[in-house]
């Protein structure tokens, strides 16, 4: 009788929350963005051009629930340790080697391997293997991700600390030290 009952409660719980379609303020279709491809036709170079960041699927396609892009990293290196307040964050490498840093543990990622940063515990990345890198990171929710990184392409000279913190936490975010060192 428990376990019939555990079983009925995780179905309607289930039923009730993963279940759910999503619902988004747009009409609901097929988004299909083709490899090397964004879903905007938009390529958003970072970092002086260090990487380019393609927008697979918009928060504009679900409601805001989540946001997924491809980073192709053409150098060594990453963002500085910081933490979002709202989004869990979650990347997945696709080519190369990345260190991944959440919290306080260190991981080394290869092609395959993919690490959860769940909101309000600060972490960073650096991609470190030779040549081109590439991983796929997730928003959820998506917040105002989209708007950070079209800010963050506009950027031509490298901004000052301040400016960097002003712009993380004008979308949700803090910076909380440098970004790992190679």
């Amino acid at each position: 009788m428990k376990r019939r009952s555990i079983l009925t409660g995780a179905a309607a719980i289930g039923a009730s929350t993963l279940g759910s379609p999503i619902q988004a303020d747009s009409p609901q279709r097929v988004i299909r963005v083709a490899a090397g491809q964004d879903r905007f036709s938009e390529h958003l170079p970072l970092g002086g051009g260090r990487s380019i960041v393609y927008w697979k699927v918009s928060a504009q396609d679900n409601g805001g629930v989540w946001s997924v892009f491809e980073a192709q990293w053409r150098t060594k290196g990453g963002p500085p340790l910081h933490v979002h307040r709202s989004q869990d964050e979650w990347f997945y490498v696709i080519q190369s080697e990345f260190v991944v840093q959440v919290g306080d543990e260190r991981f080394r990622a290869t092609p395959g391997d993919s690490l959860l940063a769940p909101r309000q515990v600060p972490h960073t990345f650096a991609h470190v293997g030779e040549g081109a890198g590439k991983m796929i990171t997730a928003f959820q929710p998506a917040g105002s991700m989209e708007a950070f990184f079209r800010e963050q392409s506009k950027i031509t000279a490298a901004p000052s600390p301040e400016e960097v913190q002003h712009m993380f936490r004008a979308h949700g975010m803090e910076v909380l030290g440098p970004p790992l060192a190679l």
